[in-house]
């Protein structure tokens, strides 16, 4: 039986599992809006201020290489289209062009990181459409030219936008106008831009102090309020919070519990549009695997060991080997993307391949179909479809699989191990 002082930390402990994915996501809000808007100027003028810009799409304009290290595991495969909705002054129309026959997508997660609707070639195709989102308290008229309304169960709403690009060249150039084609607007067809305090340095990615989780939680809760089946006591004391707070963060950083597929592949994310009730790994996919979608529209296996169960490792020579018929299944592509270990980013090679899929121009198959990927350091010659490693240092992959089939939606397909040679 719990003594007095262990059952109260160990409920508030349970409140910052509960809230956490709310603060992280405004944390997220904070790092990944833009402090200048393109015809209307800076959100302040004081550098230091937090104030910035929603409803207001961000770009990437190019696939993400080992120069880059603001993000860990980054997609090699696709540029990024991103937005935050604030809808407490009513709704914001997403205006899309017609995107051709390219796979692309926008996930629109809620403020404790559902994943709760979709706009694009799974969901509604590629022809040029104008979705509606609302907060929970609007009444108006949906206009007749909406394609798509959706209800937000909160006021705010992170628009994360990907579009396969098949090189660096005109290619890119494509998607950059198709990206710079998409719109927020009001409904009277207005800029829907608007200014906000965003309450955190987005840069800070440390355990916040008590004052600052409390004080973002409240603010957060006021324009998100707990899923419908969810009850929340809050808010905790200062004090009890100070202790809570990196003993949850700590246990959050050392509990990864994927899903295992076998053959050394494990799956670090599996929901469809909500968590549910399951809070701890809601927590752990908001701190450690923020903004990520739902099964349906991607999957990323991952495997850090070999056949053996040993870790994967720059010195060795490996081959990831699918069998004749027993390909990936997947209605849009398949990558697998090289990470180092030390620091879950691309690895640089002479070969500038940093991941090797169904699109990787020259992909030789054998003989009698299968397909054989060599992961080594050293060039392995002609006729191999080689991934490279890190030279002596250990890594791991992941596969993703962009509109999985059936077979990988119901954990039934049969990873293959990656075996030495």
């Amino acid at each position: 039986m719990d003594s007095p002082i262990d059952a109260v930390t160990r409920r508030c402990e349970d409140v910052v599992v509960q809230t956490l994915p709310l603060f992280e996501m405004m944390r997220m809000r904070a790092a990944t809006t833009a402090r200048r808007h393109p015809a209307r100027g800076f959100a302040a003028t004081d550098p230091a201020s937090t104030a910035r810009w929603v409803n207001q799409f961000t770009h990437t304009h190019r696939r993400l290489g080992p120069q880059d290290k603001e993000v860990v595991s980054p997609n090699n495969d696709t540029v990024y289209s991103n937005a935050w909705l604030d809808l407490s002054d009513g709704p914001v129309i997403i205006d899309t062009p017609e995107m051709g026959e390219r796979y692309w997508t926008l996930g629109l997660l809620d403020a404790w990181t559902n994943p709760f609707a979709y706009v694009g070639r799974r969901t509604t195709g590629s022809t040029p459409q104008r979705t509606l989102v609302h907060g929970p308290g609007w009444r108006g008229d949906v206009p007749s030219d909406i394609t798509l309304t959706v209800a937000a169960p909160g006021d705010d709403v992170w628009v994360i936008g990907r579009h396969l690009v098949q090189d660096d060249g005109d290619d890119v150039a494509r998607v950059r106008a198709l990206q710079a084609a998409m719109r927020l607007v009001r409904l009277d067809g207005t800029d829907a831009a608007m200014r906000v305090d965003t309450w955190i340095d987005g840069r800070d990615a440390r355990i916040p102090s008590a004052d600052v989780y409390l004080s973002v939680v409240d603010a957060a809760l006021r324009r998100n309020p707990p899923p419908p089946a969810e009850r929340l006591t809050w808010p905790p004391s200062a004090s009890n919070l100070a202790t809570s707070l990196p003993a949850v963060y700590e246990r959050l950083r050392t509990s990864n519990q994927p899903h295992d597929l076998g053959g050394g592949w494990a799956l670090p994310v599996l929901v469809t549009n909500n968590w549910g009730d399951d809070h701890l790994t809601r927590a752990r996919i908001a701190r450690n695997f923020i903004g990520a979608l739902g099964v349906e529209e991607a999957m990323y296996p991952t495997a850090e060991v070999d056949a053996r169960g040993e870790p994967l490792h720059g010195s060795q020579r490996y081959e990831l080997r699918f069998a004749p018929g027993r390909g990936l299944k997947v209605d849009a592509f398949w990558s697998l993307t090289m990470y180092r270990r030390s620091d879950c980013l691309l690895v640089a090679n002479p070969i500038h391949r940093y991941s090797i899929g169904d699109r990787t121009r020259g992909l030789l198959h054998d003989a009698d179909g299968g397909l054989a990927i060599r992961l080594q350091a050293d060039d392995p010659g002609p006729g191999f479809n080689w991934l490279p490693t890190p030279k002596g240092e250990a890594f791991y992959v992941v596969l993703r699989l962009y509109q999985p089939r059936a077979e990988h939606l119901a954990l039934r397909f049969d990873y293959p191990p990656i075996k030495p040679v």
